[in-house]
Parts: C-alpha cells; structure tokens; sequence
C-alpha cells in the first residue's frame, strides 16, 4: 500500500534524449567527475557549487490554483497562487527543453512506512543532484523497483528560466507544484535542496488526508524505544542534536506521525557544514566519505575541506544516507515519542536554555516557532532580528497552521507527550555581548529531558515568559538555567526580555480562532 493520487491531467515528458535510469552510486560519481559538474575531495565526497543560489529561493514557489486543492491551501506569500494556464505553458516550453535533453532518473519513495510512502521519480539534467536525490530520498529494493510507478514527479532542471511575462513567475526562477499533473518543476537554480522541500510540501499536503501529522523535525530512539523529535529552523540544532552517540537516529529533518507512530519521510540527511569539527559533531563529520555531496563548502588544492570558511555561503551542506550514521535506524519506523523539544537559536539572550511546556504552552511555542536572525550578518543590522515560522516549517506547509496545530495538540494529549523549550542561542547577553550555548551543557540538558531526570526536578518560574525552569541539572552549572543570572545587568536583561516578549505578542496576535487557553499560555506582559 502507499499513497496513490487520482491522475486528472496528461502527465507525459516525450523525453527523446539519453536516459540514465536509476545509476548506482559509483556510477552517478563517475559521470559527474567525468562532466566536470564536481571535484573529488580527499574524503571520497563530491563537493559541488551552486552559482548565484545557496539556498532556497522562497519568492519563486508556487502551487498551482486547481479547483481540486485551491479550497484547501493557505493562499500568501509563502503559498503563491500560479494559474493552470500559466503552467501549462510553462509545462510547453519545459518538454521541448526536455525533447533531446540527456537525463538522470531516480525512482524512490518518500516515506518510511510503506503506509503511506509517496511513489516518486525524480529527473535531472545534472548527475550530481541525481546522486543527491538518490541519497536523500528512500531507496528502492530490487523487487519495488520493478514494479514502481511514480505518484510525483519532481523535474529538477537549472539551465531552465522561467520567463516572467509568459510563466507569471516573479523571476527567472521558478519551483511549481501542481497536484493534478503530481509534478514539481525546478528551473534557474542549481540549489539541490529545492528538490527536498519541495517533497516534503507535498508529503505536507498529503499525510493529513491519512490523519498522519507531518513534522518539520528530526527523531531519535533510545535502547528502551523511547523516542525523542527535535522541531526546529534551520541553525537552532535539529541534526547536531539528534545525531546522540548514545541514541539510534531515525532521520534528521522530515517525519510522519501516525497512529502507529512516527516514520521519517526521507533517507539521507542534510546537515549544515559551517564550523563542523569531529570534536562536537563527530557522527555527521564522518559520514562525509564516498557517496556523499557537499554543497558550496571550500576545497583546497588537495581535496581537503575547509569547513570554517564561508566564503562562497554560511549555508554550506551535505547530503548522506542516513545509514552513514552508525546505529540509525533502517527502516526509519519507530514508536510514539514520548518526549518533543522545540529549538529555539535566541540571539537576544534571555530565553532559558531548558524550560518545561505546559500543553497550552506547548501550542503557544509551536504556533509561534520563534528563532532569531544575528545581527552583524548584514551591514546595517546592528540588533537581532526575531524570527517567527508558524509550527516551526511555514515554507513548507500548504494547508493552514491550525490543521497541524491541532493535530500535534491531539497526539500530545493522546500519548502524554512531555514538550520541553531548549534555547541554543545566546547567554550571558545578546549576540554580540553574551556568548552561545554551550554544546555539552545543551546535550545534557537534553539527555536529561529524555531520561526523565528532569520530571522530578525542581522548577522555577520565567516571571515575563512564564516558563517553568529546573534549578538543577546534571552536568550543567546551576547558574546557567536561569538567563537573568548570566547577565551582569540585570536591568538590561529585564528590558530585552520584556521586548521580545512584545514581539511573541505581536506575532501571535495574527491567529485567529485560536483557544483562549492557549493565546494566555504566552508571555505576561
């Protein structure tokens, strides 16, 4: 069984040139040497650059206005409306590019559980983004190759542009879904990470017709089988801390929580570079070896990765098979999780590092997904900028926030699911005065959540945010839990702390029909 989308349109290519139908790994490595698309590092990984895109592009994503799903998306500027008849034509000049083109196919499956896995083929014009999706999506065994029929297909093709008057793009760049010809087209960027997301918004927009919740986060399971999911935006630490020694990783970043459970909806990783060392993050540091992709991260003469220099992109990344992770877990399927921790990176330095969430605070904090630009990353911007991203993924969901809201709400309440706040960010002051987390204090702190230690600990309450935070934690210096204490001006963390608390309040004063219970749950003012 998997998830089968009835076909209402003419999804044909006429691909006319060389097709390479799902090539190995080795294959996929030697042709992208041979074409010159990438350089071999001394590690065995390809390391690929992206041109002018190193990251994603969110002004030139649409979903196309089908009178099929129009009803059920949340129009905006994150779900930008394109018109069938504009697809079409942009879908016209796409197959007569197409015609002669020599391609790379992969055929996979997003989604661990066979339940509700999505049939997906994939098409590309350059070898290395076929080796990336064939390394980040869910491979298929020999028997489920040969009978495989693809349910959506992703055309990722970056010498393809978009023409604005035509297409109604806003650029030469466009990503266009459309879930009545089940395709995705990518054209004018080579950013690879354009062909996973936009899976993961259609798995977004999919699972809850199955009354599977779709999560922006990764997961991991202890020996015992308790699971732990780690939501949060990019930079807060979801791969960093998900990636435990002492647990067994499911997947770094997409997952689907049934009623029998959760299941990553991937199966590879896609893990930020900048600053990796195999000192603090020694599982990701090692699984970048023969088969895997680094995106626009700098190699010397040698083939020896710098990971500390940004020139090209502070987003430098890469992509590996989850199984390149010793101990995760294959397939991805494990139990209901029993603890859930938002990430929060703020750089204005007053959340506490750990906090428990009451229910009603839990879906305060998850509407609200709440991290911080740094100031300093942009002439001009001389104070951080609050970040707010409705239930911790709001590029990449399709249907309204309160769908996946409540649905996080029932499963919490239905498996007495304990949600904790962990702050990555800053302490000791904001970006620029204080310093970040510690790694080792954080990793305790966490470790201590899932073992159930902090259950029994001792709380004191946020007077401003409201939070409850334990006065001990093992391995943890008692004056780091409570932020105020890291400040040597008290009063200056009283008035920060009070302004960030007016922005949670601005933000979440654009909900509406939202419980009265929960809209209380948030910072006192």
């Amino acid at each position: 069984m998997s998830i089968v989308i009835p076909t209402k349109k003419d999804v044909s290519l006429h691909l006319g040139g060389k097709k390479h139908m799902n090539l190995s790994v080795s294959k996929l490595v030697e042709h992208a040497i041979q074409k010159k698309e990438v350089i071999l590092t001394e590690t065995g990984a390809i390391r690929a650059t992206t041109g002018a895109f190193t990251g994603r592009s969110p002004r030139d994503k649409f979903i196309v206005q089908e009178p099929s799903v129009s009803g059920h998306i949340d129009w905006g500027t994150v779900n930008q409306p394109m018109q069938p008849e504009k697809f079409e034509q942009l879908l016209k000049r796409l197959r007569a590019y197409l015609a002669e083109k020599e391609v790379y196919i992969f055929d996979g499956f997003a989604g661990a559980d066979p339940a509700y896995r999505l049939p997906i083929r994939v098409i590309n014009e350059y070898a290395w983004q076929n080796l990336f999706v064939h390394q980040l999506f869910i491979r298929p065994s020999k028997e489920e190759l040969a009978s495989h029929q693809p349910e959506f297909t992703v055309i990722c093709v970056p010498n393809f542009v978009a023409d604005p008057e035509l297409d109604g793009t806003n650029s030469e760049t466009v990503i266009a879904v459309s879930f009545e010809y089940k395709m995705v087209v990518i054209g004018g960027t080579h950013y690879a990470g354009e062909m996973k997301k936009s899976i993961f918004s259609v798995m977004n927009y999919l699972l809850p017709e199955y009354g599977v919740m779709p999560m922006h986060c990764s997961a991991n399971v202890g020996k015992d089988g308790d699971v732990a999911l780690f939501f949060g935006l990019s930079g807060t630490g979801k791969t960093t801390l998900s990636a435990d020694p002492e647990r067994s990783l499911i997947g770094d970043d997409e997952h689907g929580w049934s009623d029998k459970g959760i299941f990553n909806i991937e199966g590879g990783c896609y893990a930020k570079c900048i600053g990796l060392t195999e000192e603090k993050e020694p599982q990701i540091y090692h699984a970048i070896r023969f088969g895997s992709v680094l995106e626009n991260v700098i190699v010397d003469e040698d083939g020896k990765p710098d990971y500390h220099d940004s020139s090209l992109t502070e987003n430098t990344r890469t992509a590996y098979p989850v199984d390149y992770i010793d101990g995760s877990v294959i397939p991805g399927i494990a139990g209901h999780p029993s603890v859930i921790v938002f990430l929060t990176a703020d750089a204005f330095g007053v959340l506490p590092p750990i906090s428990k969430l009451t229910p009603e605070q839990a879906m305060y904090h998850f509407l609200s997904g709440y991290t911080s630009k740094l100031a300093g990353t942009e002439r001009g911007v001389t104070e951080p900028e609050a970040t707010f991203s409705t239930c911790f993924g709001a590029p990449f969901l399709p249907r309204p926030a309160h769908v996946y809201a409540e649905m996080l709400g029932e499963k919490i309440a239905k498996h007495q699911v304990q949600v904790y706040l962990v702050n990555t960010g800053w302490t000791g002051g904001p970006y620029g005065v204080g310093k970040r987390m510690d790694l080792k204090y954080t990793r305790s702190m966490v470790r201590a959540a899932i073992s159930g230690e902090l259950s029994h600990a001792d709380y004191e309450t946020d007077p401003i945010f409201g939070l409850a935070m334990p006065t001990s934690c093992p391995n943890v210096p008692v004056e780091v839990l409570n932020p105020r204490n890291t400040w040597k001006n008290k009063q200056a963390y009283d008035k920060t702390a009070r302004e960030l608390a007016q922005r949670f309040h601005k933000h979440f004063a654009t909900f509406e029909n939202v419980k009265e219970e929960i809209r209380q749950a948030g910072p006192n003012i």
